[in-house]
């Protein structure tokens, strides 16, 4: 058993490992609202909207497996940007990036992990 399961909609249905996505992709999008209004950096705080725009579609179970592929490259590309972009670390940026490397690991398992017919709402053939 791969621990997943389809979760027909149901939030109260996702696994433990998705709840700990769900909970990595919390921290960080906030993280990064937060630090786009403090730094002033419109695209970092668009970075956390991008986030919380890709948790809406997984809670409403819209091809989660998609989202999960997709989740890879968009947290990965974050990391030569911050490098490049950033004068000057602090701690939220080390948390931060902690969290990314986690969540990188835990969507690459969860996309490894789950059927590909269990990718939520796509089109099915008419009758």
């Amino acid at each position: 058993m791969n621990g997943q399961n389809s979760s027909g909609g149901r939030i109260g249905s996702l696994t433990q490992v998705q709840w700990l996505a769900v909970a990595l992709v919390v921290v960080t999008g906030v993280l990064h609202v937060y630090a786009g209004i403090v730094e002033g950096r419109i695209p970092v705080a668009l970075a956390g909207v991008g986030y919380a725009g890709a948790l809406v579609l997984f809670l409403l179970d819209y091809r989660r497996r998609l989202l999960y592929l997709i989740g890879v490259p968009y947290t990965a590309v974050q990391f030569p940007l911050w490098i490049v972009a950033k004068s000057e670390y602090g701690m939220i940026d080390y948390v931060d990036k902690a969290v990314q490397v986690v969540l990188i690991l835990v969507l690459l398992y969860l996309y490894l992990n789950t059927p590909s017919e269990s990718s939520g709402n796509t089109a099915t053939p008419a009758n």
